[in-house]
């Protein structure tokens, strides 16, 4: 078992801002168990631009950058058990939110991973490539942990 920590933390920026009528910044720091500190924000497509803070993540592309990260990751770990060799690996992932019931609530529905990957000697055969994106996926920490479907278009 283990354990992962990230504090979120928010202060009211300006006294004039109108909390109760929505009116306030959504900047925030995220502070990672490793010590990182990454600028966080609400989507600017929620809440628009007035709101949100520039050059920052919010939780939607935390949530994409999570899935691309943990299938890249184990997708290089079982490309090397199969003997290949990969010398870059690139995602361009692509997350969808959208309406899911009638009462207007939203979520990430899905998440297309479109990976370009460049190998030195052997590249895997399209049937090897696509066992080998269906065991990452399989063994992804992240995509079991939610329900977005998660597709593969690999580039190349």
């Amino acid at each position: 078992m283990a354990r992962y920590r990230a504090v979120c933390d928010w202060t009211l920026a300006e006294p004039g801002e109108e909390f109760l009528k929505g009116r306030y910044a959504r900047g925030h720091t995220i502070i990672f168990g490793s010590g990182v500190r990454v600028p966080g924000t609400a989507s600017a497509q929620v809440v628009g631009n007035k709101w949100a803070a520039p050059n920052s993540v919010d939780p939607e592309e935390l949530l994409v950058a999570s899935l691309s990260q943990c299938h890249m990751l184990t997708f290089l770990h079982k490309a090397r058990e199969a003997g290949f060799v990969v010398t870059r690996y690139r995602d361009d992932a692509e997350g969808l939110m959208e309406k899911i019931d009638e009462d207007g609530r939203m979520a990430v529905t899905k998440v297309t991973l479109r990976p370009e990957i460049t190998y030195e000697g052997p590249r895997p055969t399209p049937e090897q490539r696509d066992q080998l994106h269906h065991a990452a996926h399989d063994q992804c920490f992240i995509a079991n942990s939610v329900k977005t479907e998660v597709v593969v278009e690999e580039v190349g």
